[in-house]
């Protein structure tokens, strides 16, 4: 994400370096002005669909509440769970909505202006109390919304496989397992994170990147 993360990670891993090297700057670009409620609903649509399929089901969505770019808490009570369905939600995404929704009118889910003075432990203290938001929601939404530099998502399928492959692993380490090695790339768990996916999609395209045994 930043210039010092690389030249940090670079110095304190040879397989990170070598990951530099073949995929280049990490290049995440942070959403920063969505607010929490509008994260947490598209992060909700996103859930187990691809991203294709995720915005197609925003537009209707959005469609529903002419004359705005984005809802509401409070504009999602003038819907109903039926027109929401027919934008293509899912009955138990639905209800996550509705909560997402409660909570940020019951001041559970902060502000934005809030949130970007809460720590990473207290975000996702707050926002996993929400229906339907877990731990790894919230984790993609401290990356790619708030731009946090240091989040590790050690349950991540891509992560962990990303890991295998640059340290051809045998199989995919445990989430604990990865946790604890990567305190060697804090500060910059982020951009860490990144590089690991960017070695999953390369094998997924058969462009394994060969890794260093450590």
């Amino acid at each position: 994400m930043t210039p010092e993360a690389h030249e940090y990670l670079t110095k304190r891993c040879k397989v990170m370096r070598r990951l530099i090297r073949v995929h280049g700057p990490c290049t995440i670009t942070p959403e920063k002005a969505h607010t929490p409620f509008q994260a947490l609903v598209r992060a909700v649509a996103h859930q187990q669909l691809n991203g294709t399929a995720a915005e197609a089901i925003l537009r209707r969505f959005r469609a529903l509440f002419p004359g705005k770019k984005f809802p509401s808490a409070s504009d999602l009570a003038t819907v109903s769970d039926d027109a929401l369905r027919a934008s293509g939600f899912s009955w138990a995404k639905i209800t996550a909505l509705r909560d997402i929704a409660a909570k940020t009118l019951d001041g559970t889910i902060p502000s934005l202006r809030a949130i970007r003075k809460m720590s990473d432990a207290e975000i996702i203290e707050r926002l996993t109390q929400v229906r339907g938001v877990g731990r790894w929601t919230v984790e993609m939404m401290l990356i790619f919304k708030l731009g946090r530099p240091d989040v590790f998502p050690a349950d991540d399928f891509g992560i962990r496989d990303g890991y295998r492959v640059a340290y051809q692993a045998d199989e995919m380490p445990k989430p604990k397992e990865l946790l604890a090695h990567a305190e060697r790339w804090r500060p910059h768990g982020t951009t860490a994170a990144w590089y690991l996916w960017q070695a999953a999609n390369a094998a997924k395209e058969k462009k394994p990147i060969k890794g260093v045994n450590v």
